[in-house]
């Protein structure tokens, strides 16, 4: 089973159960390649209020044990229970306790990692899926991030895995190796946070109010747009999407950067931005032209967003 677009309209995998994933499908996969792995697929569509509305029941119970919640997505949250009495103060027995409460009241079954850091208990999630769920405690952080292996981190992508496979780094326990000017000779400032992470160390606090970087729109078009003025008379429909979101959320105010991506016929994709602090039709017209000069070829996407600066600073009033 599988939930996302049409197979005729381009659509994607948004999500899939783990009987569809031994087929090989998964997130992001065009829905008609993953239609030739497992013909029997059984696509579902997506229904977003409803996931909005059995997300909002979830985190209500985990707000039931503690304050410190920072949703990541609408089924992905860090939850802070240094201060939670209940089961005696067991982070283990908490995350029994609330997945037993998930399951009873919201029907739905849910996988939790506990360990002393953000890092740690993600990856400490994603071990026992699906229900199921995995503890690191302090004393085994360091047996345990040796043999992890570096795809695992924050931040390593496919990219980067692969220039430190040719390094000959495989596993955080070969990362530690490295001294820490190598790694920022190799890796820039990301240098650092490998350092610190192939350590099992991560300082980031649970913060329940998370400062939302940026804002996009975007479409995958049914069939090429086979022009610039084609794109440019869709550009307007999607720009209207864009400002609706930006007024929903209160932002506009925050607006750094305007940025327009196109994906062109056979998956080739560019961006252009342009700084300013307003949002307009105008501006991202200009820039929507300077992409497609690019190539020049047939578009599959349009994608128009902003992003955000950081939250004034409150000023200081007059006395008077």
């Amino acid at each position: 089973m599988a939930v996302g677009g049409r197979a005729n309209q381009r659509g994607v995998v948004a999500t899939c159960n783990y009987n569809a994933r031994a087929y090989g499908i998964h997130s992001a996969m065009p829905m008609i390649s993953a239609l030739r792995l497992c013909p029997d697929l059984q696509v579902l569509p997506v229904d977003m209020p409803k996931y909005k509305a059995e997300s909002a029941k979830v985190q209500a119970i985990f707000r039931a044990f503690t304050p410190i919640v920072e949703p990541l997505s609408l089924d992905e949250a860090y939850l802070d229970v240094s201060d939670c009495r209940i089961a005696n103060g067991s982070a283990t027995r908490i995350a029994k306790e609330i997945r037993t409460r998930v399951e009873d009241e919201v029907g739905i079954t849910i996988s939790a990692g506990i360990a002393p850091n953000k890092f740690l208990a993600k990856i400490a999630s994603d071990w026992l899926k699906p229900n199921g769920q995995f503890t690191i405690t302090p004393e085994q952080v360091d047996s345990f991030v040796y043999t992890l292996p570096v795809k695992k981190l924050l931040g390593v992508g496919s990219v980067t895995a692969k220039r430190m496979q040719n390094l000959g780094i495989h596993t955080c326990g070969d990362l530690q190796t490295v001294p820490l000017n190598d790694l920022t000779r190799h890796f820039g400032k990301f240098g650092t946070r490998l350092y610190q992470l192939s350590r099992g160390e991560d300082n980031r606090a649970v913060s329940p109010k998370r400062q939302r970087k940026s804002l996009s729109a975007e479409h995958t078009y049914a069939q090429d747009l086979p022009s610039l003025a084609a794109c440019q008379q869709a550009l307007e429909t999607l720009f209207k999407e864009l400002d609706h979101r930006i007024e929903q959320t209160n932002c506009r105010h925050l607006i750094c950067q305007r940025t327009i991506k196109l994906r062109f016929n056979g998956f080739i994709t560019t961006t252009a931005s342009s700084t300013g602090g307003s949002s307009d039709l105008t501006e991202y017209a200009r820039l929507l032209d300077q992409a497609w000069r690019r190539h020049e070829l047939p578009v599959r996407l349009i994608g128009a967003g902003v992003k955000l600066s950081p939250s004034a600073k409150a000023k200081q009033l007059g006395l008077f």
